[in-house]
């Protein structure tokens, strides 16, 4: 059997991303201890979210970031708006490339991800 994949995300505040990562992607609080937050979607298909609070801040890009995908034609535009809406920003206009179109965005503690359509 392989193993699960289970993205895990450094933040400072684990209460303010917990709301915010539940809301953006659609999951719920699944438990936790001391520093970390188990995150699952709210469907039960797909993996879990881990967030670890440390004390250092975000200084640098990401290394891995998370594209939130949903299919052609998708109103990435008005997504990002609900994102923002929520805390996240946008630092990008609409990338167009390659058959795909994505937006960048930041959570609220500056850690990247993608909203795309492919």
């Amino acid at each position: 059997m392989p193993p699960r994949l289970t993205p895990n995300l450094d933040v400072g505040d684990l209460d303010a991303m917990s709301v915010f990562w539940c809301s953006a992607i659609d999951y719920e609080p699944d438990g936790g201890a001391g520093p970390y937050r188990v995150l699952r979607p709210r469907s039960g298909e797909g993996p879990r979210f881990l967030l670890q609070q440390v004390s250092e801040g975000k200084t640098a890009k990401n290394r891995l970031h998370l594209d939130l995908d949903f299919d052609v034609g998708f109103d990435i535009e008005a997504e990002a708006a609900r994102l923002e809406a929520l805390g996240a920003r946008c630092l990008s206009g609409v990338v167009d490339e390659y058959g795909s179109r994505w937006i960048v965005m930041a959570d609220p503690e500056g850690n990247e991800f993608c909203v795309c359509a492919q």
